[in-house]
């Protein structure tokens, strides 16, 4: 990072309380993604430190509806170094998700219903403060993954085609 905090490539500045921690790009292929929730999550301190350091594997992720409440399995946060003894967490414990109580019931409905599945997307900053990317998606097929790659690259390639007309006129 260049002086005054911004990139290099896009000369944009980058505000510290805003960024993201971790993606789980795996989840926009293997599942359709139908609607998506942005969440508060349950931390301890030693996580926060942990995540600041980005270091968090959402991969295998996955929320549950529990009693009206909405939890993240499967995450997992690597202790922090410097926390030790007291200080120390369980790094693959369940989390608290804080949602409104219209959206986590707006969420069970759905998924009990249709068959869906929360998948967490993204983990990140906003203001300061630990936020999930949370989304309700149905699984793909392979053939649908097949054919949701082949639709991505003919958009790029008709792009790319259009681009390439417009250099052309001028």
């Amino acid at each position: 990072m260049s002086p005054k905090g911004r990139t290099r490539a896009t000369g944009v500045k980058q505000d510290p309380n805003n960024r993201s921690v971790s993606q789980n790009r795996r989840a926009r292929h293997d599942y359709e993604i139908i609607d998506t929730y942005e969440a508060g999550i349950s931390l301890l301190g030693s996580e926060v430190k942990s995540l600041r350091e980005g270091k968090v594997v959402l991969r295998d992720a996955y929320a549950r509806v529990d009693n009206g409440e909405v939890w993240l399995h499967g995450v997992h946060v690597p202790p922090y170094l410097r926390a030790q003894g007291f200080g120390a967490h369980d790094p693959d414990r369940s989390r608290k998700l804080l949602l409104h109580r219209r959206e986590i019931e707006e969420m069970a409905g759905r998924v009990a219903q249709q068959h869906l599945t929360l998948v967490p997307l993204s983990l990140y900053f906003k203001e300061g403060r630990a936020k999930v990317e949370l989304a309700v998606a149905k699984g793909r097929k392979t053939y649908d993954k097949r054919a949701a790659i082949a639709e991505r690259d003919s958009d790029r390639e008709a792009a790319r085609e259009f681009r390439q007309g417009q250099r052309g006129r001028f």
